[in-house]
């Protein structure tokens, strides 16, 4: 059971960085080539879209079956790869996102002047993004070397 709870929860940790990981290398960078409008209106668009059951289940599941792993590996040599992908995952996924990419999302959806919305926007949540992007990539890692373990 340990060694399906790992594998859970670095594939499901893997679909989250690279989520993140896919904003950063083509969503982000092809939105950059577009106008003001089609930015604000494609971004608006996506924060919407993406409020659905499989985020929810990849995003909250990832957290809910890395805890599991890390319970189920304690006192193995597993258990610290594991528990420090988890606290990677954490802060990447929930604390970031949430201090910083939700609340410019929830600007994002307000306002009609697109120019200074994008200008507020853009670049702190792309800057945010990488950091996310690189603190979950960072977890599938620890939560592979910690498959290695069980």
């Amino acid at each position: 059971m340990t060694s399906i709870l790992v594998v859970a929860a670095t594939v499901l940790t893997g679909l989250s960085a690279g989520l993140f990981a896919t904003f950063g290398y083509a969503v982000m960078p092809g939105l950059r080539r577009t106008d003001d409008a089609v930015f604000v209106q494609a971004m608006r668009a996506v924060n919407v879209a993406i409020l659905n059951p499989v985020f929810a289940v990849v995003l909250g599941g990832a957290f809910v079956v890395s805890v599991a792993a890390v319970v189920a590996s304690w006192g193995t040599s597993a258990a610290p790869w594991l528990l420090a992908s988890t606290l990677l995952y954490v802060v990447g996924a929930f604390v970031v996102t949430g201090v910083v990419n939700v609340p410019l999302n929830d600007a994002l959806a307000e306002g009609d002047d697109v120019r200074s919305l994008r200008a507020a926007f853009e670049r702190r949540w792309v800057a945010s993004n990488h950091v996310r992007s690189a603190l979950t990539t960072a977890a599938v890692v620890c939560a592979a070397i910690g498959a290695t373990r069980v």
